[in-house]
């Protein structure tokens, strides 16, 4: 991998600049994507826009950006975008500055003033080369300060591609097409790449790197998409009463799991609405995977309180029920005499002093 440190002027940057909102942001020639289609914009206010032209004006440096090679001479901005839009917008006659006691667009710049802007020199470090893993490391080491771009900007920029960006057209435009199926099941911003990260991390087992690198040469989103209608198909199905704990479950997992076998929505639904009414259950979005698996840890059930385990431990005496020793205190644990899965509560009156070797032999049965 080789990062080199250029000087870009301003008349570079903004040659061929245009800027068709979501659909993208380019300059350069039109070889620099500023801003990918279908990702969030890093916008500066007002003040901090007038800012960075007066930091030209006055010919102060800005601070470095880094740009990444993404084919033959063509690039992505991978850190800078606000200052490089404001540059930019400045030039497209969005806003004034105050220039001597005179607000001046660009337009109204006279002729030293505009060379004075365009000739301006940003210092760019460009990333060209090297393995994934090193532009990953390279990406994360820069992504420290500012507006931080999340893991999956940082994979959608090294496996820069037409797959991730039809990927994006589907999961990460706003009001995309899997926000509108999907939405009720997925947490996060599309924008932001949430739902795309989401989806790519149920579709690779949790490798999402290693499955870009994998499918970078793909001509469309299709695997994934027609993935994520199954899935969200399948949950629908099975639990066809939407609530708020559904956005975070790992909905990729249990259909992988569950997909081919039968349940009884009825059913289902019926223990689902049981245990969010249950206040021993801690983790209510564990519910889902528990009615499907029977698997407790899942709930985090209420544990005991320390008042409890104390009045059970004196009722005992001490002494471990189950092989009938002796142990301090703080050599026992809290458990259920009704298992908590046949009824038991977790109050007072269900509650025994085990010690640890006895519970653990229990807990693993």
């Amino acid at each position: 991998m080789e990062i080199k440190l250029q000087r870009i002027t301003i008349r570079q940057l903004v040659e061929g600049f245009t800027n068709n909102d979501e659909e993208g942001v380019t300059g350069y020639g039109g070889r620099l994507n500023i801003r990918p289609k279908y990702q969030r914009e890093f916008v500066y206010d007002d003040k901090q826009k007038m800012a960075v032209i007066d930091t030209v004006f006055k010919g102060y440096p800005l601070n470095v950006m880094y740009w990444v090679e993404t084919g033959d001479e063509a690039y992505e901005l991978l850190d800078g975008q606000q200052r490089t839009m404001s540059i930019c917008s400045y030039f497209a006659g969005e806003f004034f500055v105050d220039l001597d006691g005179n607000q001046k667009g660009y337009g109204n710049l006279t002729r030293d003033e505009r060379e004075r802007f365009l000739g301006y020199n940003m210092m760019v470090y460009i990333c060209t080369g090297g393995t994934d893993s090193e532009r990953i490391e390279w990406f994360q080491t820069i992504n420290i300060a500012g507006e931080k771009l999340t893991g999956q900007e940082i994979l959608n920029a090294i496996y820069c591609s037409e797959w991730v960006t039809e990927l994006k057209r589907k999961f990460s435009k706003t009001g995309c097409v899997a926000m509108k199926l999907g939405g009720d099941y997925v947490k996060g911003s599309a924008i932001r790449q949430d739902v795309l990260h989401t989806v790519l991390g149920w579709i690779s087992g949790g490798d999402v790197a290693a499955y870009m690198a994998r499918h970078q040469r793909d001509t469309n989103a299709d695997r994934e998409w027609q993935y994520f209608q199954r899935v969200m198909a399948w949950i629908k199905s099975v639990f066809p009463r939407v609530r708020r704990e559904m956005k975070d479950v790992g909905w990729g997992v249990l259909y992988d799991k569950y997909k081919e076998r039968d349940f009884s929505a009825t059913e289902l639904e019926a223990r689902v609405a049981a245990l969010m009414e249950d206040e021993d259950v801690s983790r209510k979005v564990g519910v889902y995977p528990y009615v499907l698996s029977g698997d407790e840890r899942q709930l985090s059930i209420r544990a005991f309180t320390p008042r409890m385990k104390r009045e059970a431990y004196e009722r005992q005496h001490g002494i471990c029920p189950s092989c009938g020793l002796h142990f301090d205190l703080s050599g026992m644990e809290g458990d259920h005499i009704t298992p908590w899965h046949e009824g038991g509560r977790t109050v007072a009156d269900n509650c025994q002093m085990l010690c640890r070797d006895c519970n653990r032999r229990k807990g693993g049965r």
